[in-house]
């Protein structure tokens, strides 16, 4: 949630500021801002509830050509999305009848838990708030740090980090309880930039007499090719020549220089009108990347480079828990079903929010998968440490290098699927499926499976790419249903086995982006309740696909149908019974059981998507939503 770009060099900071929130806009926000500094050294600040468009007009206006700056999108959790709410805020506000001296500019991601205590005391100091925020403190206690800093003298030093400014933000941290990403901007300092994190990602993409500072890499595309992560408890001084990093236990540390794999096309529309719609076409080679040096014929099973547990070690495993939120969650549903049955696994799947203080019995031999896209979802952090803490060996699925479940997992999984910048998760969803698929095949091969079975599932995992890609070709005429019931107020979406994980998800992506009422249910438990809701005006979604349970299927879908529900069925090819019964049909290929979820998740993504498109939404940014979601 949130998106912080900065940036120190040669070139117009603002133009790049702005140019980088455009490209954080996907992780969800309700105003935004940005600071420079003027020719005086002074700082000019601009901020603007609402969409990107307001500030960028305000910049196009009246914005110093510095070459120093930073930005934010914001979004609200303590206060209003108003203009004065947005960052950046200033800190060093004197109290009424005094001069003011802003003294620093703050963006700010993450939440101070102690913010209202701290308040208290800086107003006793004759701090001036401006703000509903919790961040705004951050600012001025930074200031009250700098000021006592300051007033003992600058340290006759060339390190940066033993500057009065660093020292004045390491102290103000010290006194901060929560979670922050913070990029501090200093008045009268046109090439010094300080950032911080904590539970919040933040990255510097390090370029040649320049360096950029984001809350991802993508903002860095196309302008720098090196990145550096930093990490928890880590302080950078970023100059537009240097870095340093402060380490709170080790103190100064080396920074990790990696390249960036990750061009400006990778972050652009590549001719399509929306982001969710580029990423749903691009599954076909999304899924292949995930298979990619995975598959071994040889051994007939899958193969992994970054488990870091031995397969002695993996044949003690006795019970898999599966955690994550949203979609993820959805992903692991999928993974219960695979993984118990191929490799006859106990297996538990619990929602990261939950897991994280229930404290159920663990037994040893647990081992926990934390499913997740963009690797810093708050929760199911929360929900790995705790288990790490407990000695569980913790694993993670993950699509985002460098983040902070990927480096404070034991191991685990990439999924290769590029950068998703449309809010609502649809490539990861397959990408993770697919992993889920393989481990599946990895744990059934260390236990029992044979070595024909595992050919006939690498043979039937290696078809799956063309299979998305023919289901893809179903896209006209799912505008065309999608035309037909764009009006409707509730949906019901409907499967068994396999596919009930698969329900959920298509009514969670129809209610993310098109905000119509929409809820999964297993096909047969729409007679327990739900079936009170089917009347002329509600469709319902049927998972249909021939299979082990078509037959009980089909008698749930006749009992929408003698209440007069409209049916839209995903169906196999040439299915004649389902197209009797069914109002609209859309087929696709047939697939083996246990690979239907990521075949028949396609035409779910495009109804929502053209359903939403349709309304007149905002597809990528839906209201509410973060791609990202780092607080609890």
């Amino acid at each position: 949630m949130c998106g912080i770009v900065g940036y120190v060099g040669f070139r117009r900071a603002a133009d790049l500021i702005v140019e980088g929130l455009r490209r954080l806009e996907y992780r969800g926000y309700d105003s935004a801002g940005l600071a420079v500094l003027d020719d005086e050294g002074r700082i000019e600040v601009r901020k603007a509830a609402g969409r990107l468009a307001r500030l960028e007009s305000l910049v196009r206006a009246s914005v110093p050509d510095a070459a120093i700056g930073i930005g934010h999108t914001r979004w609200a959790t303590h206060g209003a999305p108003t203009d004065g709410n947005a960052h950046p805020h200033l800190g060093g506000c004197a109290a009424t009848g005094h001069a003011v001296s802003e003294s620093l500019a703050i963006v700010h991601n993450g939440v101070i838990e102690n913010f209202r205590g701290l308040k208290a005391g800086l107003e006793a100091e004759g701090y001036v708030f401006r703000s509903e925020t919790d961040s705004e403190v951050v600012a001025h206690l930074i200031d009250n740090c700098l000021k006592r800093a300051l007033a003992t003298g600058p340290r006759v030093t060339d390190e940066p980090a033993d500057s009065p400014w660093v020292v004045a933000v390491r102290e103000a941290l010290a006194q901060l309880r929560g979670t922050y990403g913070l990029l501090v901007l200093f008045a009268g300092r046109p090439d010094l930039l300080v950032a911080a994190r904590l539970g919040s990602p933040l990255v510097v993409g390090v370029g040649d007499g320049e360096h950029f500072i984001a809350s991802d890499s993508s903002p860095l595309a196309g302008h720098a090719d090196r990145i550096v992560y930093l990490a928890d408890h880590e302080v950078a001084v970023i100059t537009s020549d240097t870095l340093r990093i402060i380490h709170r236990d080790a103190g100064r540390v080396e920074p990790s220089v990696l390249p960036l794999e990750l061009s400006a096309a990778d972050v652009g529309l590549g001719g399509h009108p929306h982001f969710m719609l580029k990423e749903i076409h691009e599954q076909p080679e999304t899924i292949r990347a995930a298979m990619r040096g995975r598959l071994s014929r040889d051994d007939a099973t899958a193969v992994f480079g970054g488990l870091n547990l031995t397969p002695a070690q993996l044949q003690h495993v006795n019970r898999i828990v599966l955690t994550g939120c949203g979609t993820s969650w959805h992903a692991a549903l999928v993974g219960e079903y695979l993984i118990e049955e191929f490799a006859r696994l106990p297996v538990e799947v619990e929602y990261a929010s939950e897991l994280r203080y229930r404290n159920p019995p663990i037994d040893e031999g647990t081992l926990l998968f934390a499913i997740t896209q963009s690797g810093e979802t708050a929760d199911t952090l929360a929900a790995l440490r705790e288990l790490k803490r407990k000695g569980h060996p913790t694993l993670a699925i993950c699509n985002v290098v460098g983040s902070t479940i990927a480096n404070e997992a034991d191991g685990g999984i990439y999924l290769h699927a590029g950068p998703e910048i449309g809010v609502a998760s649809t490539k990861a969803f397959t990408s993770q499926c697919v992993v889920l698929a393989l481990l599946a095949l990895y744990f059934g091969r260390l236990r029992h499976m044979s070595y024909e079975q595992g050919r006939a599932f690498i043979a039937a995992l290696e078809r799956l790419p063309d299979l998305v890609a023919e289901a893809l070709e179903a896209d006209p005429l799912i505008r065309s249903v999608a035309e037909k019931y764009r009006s409707a107020s509730t949906f019901l979406y409907l499967g068994r086995q396999y596919n009930f994980p698969v329900a959920l998800e298509g009514a969670l992506k129809l209610k993310e982006i098109s905000y119509i009422h929409a809820e999964g249910y297993p096909a047969a438990e729409m007679k327990h309740g739900p079936i009170a809701l089917v009347d002329p005006l509600t469709p319902s979604v049927f998972l249909i696909p021939q299979g082990a349970v078509y037959d009980k299927v089909i008698l749930n879908l006749e009992e929408i149908k003698a209440r007069k529900g409209p049916v839209i069925a995903i169906a196999s090819p040439g299915d004649e019974r389902v197209r009797e019964l069914a109002d609209d049909v859309i087929e696709v290929p047939d697939a083996p059981d246990f690979l239907q979820p990521i075949v028949e998740a396609i035409p779910l993504q495009l109804l929502a998507y053209h359903i939403a498109v349709l309304r007149g939404c905002d597809v990528d940014k839906p209201r509410n939503l973060a791609k990202s979601v780092t607080v609890e």
